[in-house]
């Protein structure tokens, strides 16, 4: 086949597949990882300011120069290896080097991240991760002897993970200079990429509980808001069944609660959608791993149960009661509106019957009117012919009065026949 019956699409979409390999690393290596993101409109950021910040780090320690449309760049800078990739809402700089500092999570390790080159960054550190990689010892409790000293004793979990291909121990807190640790211990063997995806799985379930865990902020201030506009809601629906306060008062009152609503929905439905995105892939990470138990120590799915689960329903329930208070507030609104109906239908129903009422009050009126008019004109009429037949009565030997008797009948006949004529012509021929 030629090439026009390829999709335009079809080696790009491909080649995202192969975009990002997970790095290599042979143990044993420190790895450093940070992560930066924008408080607010991260989705929506100027990409252009990452890619510069980049370029900045990778001219200062003399490594190929990025592509400023990448969305990926891997590259060696000195004795570091660095990966970095821009995401949906954040950028990610991973740096690895071989060997292990002379003292156990030694902050010197991440000189290539410095203070004053992380201070520039655009947007803020959401994630700060140090991992060291070492060979297993024969006994795997001397490593168990070994992160002792550098875990928090309550918080810490350690696993086998792999198949108990290596172990991997952290407490998930944040040490003084402002990195969350991780031990990994792999045994003699294991092959540099399987290493390298470890430690990628690892620094992500980092970055994704943060960014996750975003949205407890969000909650809670939700929470807040919602604590709010409920009672305001509940008494719109207890005035409902009062006859006495206008329809139309509490559809205002009504309206002002649901745009509230609407407009914390508007601000929060980003978040909780993407706080659900970055919890799957926690999970997902977590599931990767394929822990096992290792000695008696806590296990990373059962901390997460524990101390990171409780934070995600938090989120949740917030964004299942602001659902909940949308769908009663327009539950409200379309009760209201019926009720406003039902009452305006009312109205006009005894607006209908005035009319009607009206109407047949003028319609007499006019049958009156006319009737007198009937009356009026064959009063004249009689008069005007009495007067002119009054010469031919005195030669015919009749008297005045017997004359105007005799007319009068036809008189009064002849106006209301022309009357009812011109009621006619007036009403389309309809006789009233």
């Amino acid at each position: 086949m030629g090439p026009a019956t390829e999709h335009p699409l079809r080696y790009a979409l491909v080649n995202e597949l192969h975009a990002r390999p997970s790095p290599r690393m042979e143990a044993p290596m420190t790895a450093v990882f940070v992560a930066f993101k924008e408080p607010r409109d991260a989705a929506t950021r100027d990409r252009a300011r990452d890619a510069a910040h980049l370029s900045e780090l990778v001219a200062r320690h003399g490594g190929p120069r990025p592509d400023p449309e990448d969305s990926h760049y891997q590259g060696r800078l000195g004795r570091y290896d660095l990966k970095w990739e821009s995401h949906a809402e954040f950028v990610s700089y991973m740096a690895m080097t071989p060997g292990l500092p002379i003292r156990p999570f030694d902050p010197s390790a991440a000189a290539i991240f410095s203070e004053s080159w992380q201070m520039a960054a655009p947007g803020k550190r959401v994630a700060a991760v140090m991992v060291q990689v070492d060979l297993l010892p024969d006994d795997p409790q001397e490593a168990l002897s070994r992160i002792g000293g550098w875990f928090d004793r309550d918080s810490v979990a350690a696993i086998w993970v792999l198949d108990e291909a290596a172990v991997v121990a952290g407490d998930f807190r944040i040490d003084a200079d402002g990195w969350m640790r991780f031990a990994v211990f792999v045994r003699p063997g294991t092959s540099d990429g399987r290493v390298g995806r470890l430690v990628h799985r690892l620094v992500e379930l980092e970055t994704y509980r943060a960014m996750s865990m975003l949205g407890l902020g969000r909650a809670r201030v939700l929470s807040q808001r919602l604590n709010e506009l409920e009672p305001r809601l509940t008494a719109i629906l207890d005035s409902m069944n009062d006859d006495a306060r206008p329809a139309e008062q509490m559809l205002h009152d009504l309206l002002a609660v649901s745009t509230e609503l609407e407009a914390q929905a508007v601000q929060h439905s980003f978040r909780f959608g993407a706080n659900s995105a970055y919890e799957a892939i926690v999970h997902d990470r977590i599931t990767a791993l394929r822990e096992s138990r290792f000695a008696d120590r806590q296990m990373l799915t059962e901390f997460m149960r524990r101390r990171y689960q409780p934070a995600m329903r938090t989120a949740k329930s917030a964004e299942n009661r602001l659902a909940k208070m949308l769908e009663r507030a327009a539950r409200a609104a379309e009760l209201l509106r019926t009720r406003v109906d039902v009452e305006r239908s009312a109205q006009n129903q005894k607006i209908m019957e005035r009319m009607d009422r009206r109407a047949d009050l003028q319609l007499r009126l006019q049958h009156t009117v006319e009737g007198l008019s009937v009356v009026a004109i064959s009063y004249y009429a009689v008069g005007l012919l009495g007067y002119a037949l009054a010469p031919l009565a005195g030669f015919a030997g009749l008297e005045k009065t017997y004359v105007v008797a005799a007319l009068t009948p036809v008189v009064i006949l002849a106006v209301w026949l022309g009357m009812r004529q011109v009621r006619r012509r007036l009403h389309g021929g309809d006789d009233f």
